[in-house]
This record gives structure tokens, C-alpha cells and sequence, in this order.
């Protein structure tokens, strides 16, 4: 059994593990989840699906692209934001690997990716700010941000690691 690390709070999956190669989300949650075969979750009625954490890296690459777009288009600014876009955006494509991760160090080895990424957009947004390129007031939610996804990742990887893998 394969747990993936995140804990319901950060991703509303619950645990999932790895069974026979496939992703089984059939569990029930401290806090009353219960996780389907599909990744729906149910609770009292609610529906959810496992996308909470996906839509959250999405959504994240998009404010990158939308910052991205009002700024000026000196020479600067665009090799900054070029490196910021690619960093944003692949946050969000490399979770979405992870969750199709075909073992523990794969999962591991992809939300290593994520973490890595996360933290760099939150260096390229420090330094647009520092040179003044972009507004405090606007970089400080991404960068919020992407600490925060930051934190999820290592601590994803820190329990995939303790999980022991496969049992």
C-alpha cells in the first residue's frame, strides 16, 4: 500500500493508496469522508472530487499568467516573467504527474518537481518586486502562495517517504 502524503485539509482526498498498480481511493477519513473508487467524495450528501489540489496548482499557474500580463514589456521584465510562467505554470503539470505516479519514488521523485517549481516561482516573483518591477501588494498572494504549495509538497514527500512504499 502506497498512502500519497496529503493530508484531507490541504487536498480533500483523504488517503489514497496504491494497490495492484492502481490508485484505490476507498477509504474513510477522520473527519467523516468517505473517498470512492473514482475520487469522489462524499459527505453528508456533498460531492467533491479528488481535483481540490489539482484545481489549486491550476489556478495558481493562471494568477502567474494574468500578473505576467500587466506588466511592462521591457527587455527585463520579459526574461523575468518568461522564467516566472514556465515555473508557474508547470507547478500545476507536475502535481497532475504526480497524481498518475506509477510508484512511491516516482510520486516522490514528481512532487520533488512541484516543490522545486513552487519555490522557484516564489524566487522569480521576490525578484521582480525587488526591482521594482511589480508592485509588493500584487506579487504577495503568489507568493503566499507558493510558499504554501511549497509546504504541502515536502510534507507529501516527507510522508510518502515514512509510508515505507509498497506492503
Amino acid at each position: 500500500m502506497i498512502e500519497c502524503g496529503m493530508r484531507s485539509a490541504e487536498c480533500g482526498m483523504g488517503r489514497v493508496r496504491m494497490l495492484e498498480g492502481k490508485w484505490e481511493r476507498r477509504l474513510w477519513g477522520e473527519c467523516g469522508m468517505r473517498i470512492g473508487v473514482r475520487g469522489s467524495v462524499t459527505r453528508k450528501g456533498m460531492f467533491m472530487d479528488c481535483e481540490n489540489l489539482k484545481q489549486r496548482t491550476k489556478r495558481f499557474g493562471l494568477n502567474v499568467i494574468r500578473l505576467a500580463d500587466t506588466l511592462p514589456g521591457d527587455q527585463t521584465s520579459r526574461i523575468l516573467l518568461g522564467q516566472l510562467v514556465r515555473a508557474g505554470t508547470s507547478v500545476g503539470a507536475n502535481y497532475r504527474a504526480a497524481c498518475r505516479a506509477k510508484s512511491t519514488a516516482d510520486f516522490v521523485s514528481k512532487l520533488g518537481t512541484v516543490d522545486e517549481e513552487s519555490d522557484e516561482s516564489a524566487f522569480w516573483l521576490e525578484l521582480l518586486v525587488d526591482a521594482e518591477k511589480v508592485k509588493p501588494s500584487a506579487a504577495a498572494p503568489l507568493i503566499r502562495e507558493a510558499g504554501e504549495l511549497t509546504a504541502i509538497a515536502v510534507s507529501s514527500i516527507n510522508t510518502a517517504r515514512k509510508s515505507g512504499g509498497r506492503s
